[in-house]
């Protein structure tokens, strides 16, 4: 069924979406050729069931430049980040 995670770069090129598309229709999923955002770090994407929206009316899932979008249970959702340690100054 495939890998059940998609980190989505910064700076995302056209081989990067031809992947994602890919791995979306694994699941059932497709992007939503709507939506476009662009922004500093790269672009956005917004995410959808194929057909439309999802089971509970939601219109898709939209995932940031940098962000691991994640398949579970016919539902897609983004991976918590890593904690970031606080740095620790001495005085």
């Amino acid at each position: 069924m495939g890998s059940t995670t998609f980190e989505w770069p910064r700076d995302a090129q056209a081989q990067d979406t031809a992947a994602l598309e890919l791995w979306l229709a694994v699941h059932g999923w497709e992007v939503d050729p709507t939506v476009f955002m662009a922004g500093g770090l790269g672009p956005a994407v917004q995410v959808r069931p194929i057909g439309g929206a999802g089971q509970d009316g939601e219109p898709g899932l939209l995932i940031l430049p940098g962000e691991t979008a994640v398949y579970a249970r016919d539902r897609i959702r983004i991976a918590p980040r890593a904690a970031v340690p606080a740095a620790c100054g001495t005085s």
